[in-house]
């Protein structure tokens, strides 16, 4: 099985495989979508996930934002839903908003003439039994089964070839009986003579979640990040819920929802780690001051993220996050290193300033070993054209700033928060027994 969004005959997929995996798929996603558009005019195009990640974000959903239209007034929630259609494709870097379930499927409704029927003795049900014997075949009339020698048991099923079903005068033709085994009796009818034919619309798909009918609009981001968009989305949904018929409900899903329960998760994960960090070196330093010197080297990460972020152009996301937790652990061991330095020279000499000094001096090396080990390995990651990039600058980014800032800035705090005025001035002054 193949999940496909198509619902007719007026719908079709076409799967594109490029030979380089590393071409850049949004820029030609873009180009194709806007020369379809413009080669076609009033033909609605979209593009369907192509990799498994995507996919399995969506859910199975053919795009990664969903408005849902619940309810079971399907003509009013389908107006509903184009007007609401409408409204979001003036938003900027929404692409392929589609209603999934169209209500305008092109259908010959057959309604009975009642009072010709009855002359003749024809009823409703002879009428509708005839149709779909022609049209479906008789297994949607009365199930025949064959048992052949083997014991096996076939349906048999009978139907009028669709070679003498091409006009519409050949569907008025087609004979309605009482079904008694007397075709040639005064029963015999013609279906264009005991009934009319309407050309109507009806619907392609019903949708339905949680068993209430649903109608689906979908929509794609372009050159805009998904928390933008879905913003915008949330704020035009509340414009228009209070205009919902009578009975229905909307409510969006897709990627979005599923991105800010990620970005809350993976935010907290972020804040507890710092904690659980903090904690674990007041264990081992037995002190409450120096593992708030040595966090201090961790906002410097963080500005770094958020600057390697923002000067390459990339949206903040679950990769990026990620990233920051690493660079989180980096950066708390390099300023580890400088902190535990500092204190054993401390003890030495009692002059903090002087402890500062020589611990940024003396740890350069190891904490520039550690942090570029680092930053080369994932140069490689963050040039790609994967989903995975935004890690690998997140971690650049910080730890370029984290090492700076464990390097110059962490020294400077350990100075401060361990000067002694008294200690100091008792360390410059000479000794009694020395000359002036």
């Amino acid at each position: 099985m193949i999940p496909s969004p198509t619902t007719g005959s007026q719908d079709c997929d076409v799967t594109v495989q490029l030979k380089d995996g590393e071409s850049p798929i949004a820029e030609y996603r873009r180009m194709v979508r806007h020369a379809l558009n413009d080669t076609f005019p009033g033909t609605v195009f979209t593009f369907q996930p192509g990799d498994l990640t995507a996919k399995i974000l969506n859910f199975g959903l053919p795009a990664p934002l969903d408005v849902q239209v619940v309810g079971r007034n399907l003509q009013g929630n389908y107006a509903f839903s184009v007007k609401l259609a409408k409204k979001l494709r003036h938003i900027t870097g929404l692409a392929d908003i589609n209603i999934q379930e169209p209500m305008t499927q092109p259908t010959l409704l057959i309604n009975a003439r009642r009072s010709f029927a009855f002359g003749t003795g024809i009823t409703e049900r002879d009428v509708a039994d005839n149709a779909l014997v022609t049209l479906s075949g008789s297994a949607q009339v009365g199930q025949t089964y064959y048992l052949n020698a083997q014991g096996t048991s076939q349906l048999i099923d009978v139907q009028t070839p669709a070679t003498y079903l091409q006009t519409l005068n050949d569907l008025e033709k087609v004979p309605v009986d009482k079904g008694d085994g007397n075709p040639n009796g005064q029963t015999l009818q013609l279906l264009g003579g005991v009934s009319h034919f309407t050309e109507t619309g009806t619907p392609a798909e019903v949708s339905h979640y949680n068993i209430m009918p649903v109608f689906n609009i979908y929509a794609s981001t372009e050159g805009v990040d998904l928390g933008t968009v879905s913003r915008a989305i949330q704020h035009i949904v509340d414009e228009e819920r209070p205009h919902l018929p009578h009975g229905s409900s909307m409510v969006v899903r897709g990627q979005a929802v599923t991105m800010n329960g990620a970005y809350v998760q993976l935010i907290g994960g972020l804040a507890l780690s710092i904690v659980l960090v903090y904690l674990i070196i007041v264990v081992n330093f037995q002190s409450w001051l120096d593992p708030f010197v040595i966090v201090m080297a961790l906002p410097g990460a963080l500005g770094g993220i958020a600057w390697s972020l923002f000067l390459t152009n990339t949206s903040l996301s679950v990769p990026a996050l990620t990233g920051a937790i690493m660079c989180m652990g980096t950066a708390t061991a390099n300023a580890i290193l400088v902190v535990a330095f500092a204190r054993e020279r401390l003890d030495v000499h009692g002059d903090a300033l002087k402890a500062a000094l020589e611990a940024g001096y003396e740890r350069i090396r190891p904490v520039l070993m550690t942090a570029l080990a680092m930053i080369i390995g994932m140069i490689p990651m963050s040039i790609s054209n994967s989903s995975n990039a935004s890690l690998g600058k997140a971690v650049i980014g910080g730890l370029i700033v984290a090492t700076i800032a464990t390097l110059l800035f962490v020294p400077c705090v350990f100075a401060l928060m361990h000067y002694r005025p008294n200690a100091a001035g008792a360390a410059s002054m000479p000794n009694k027994g020395d000359r002036p």
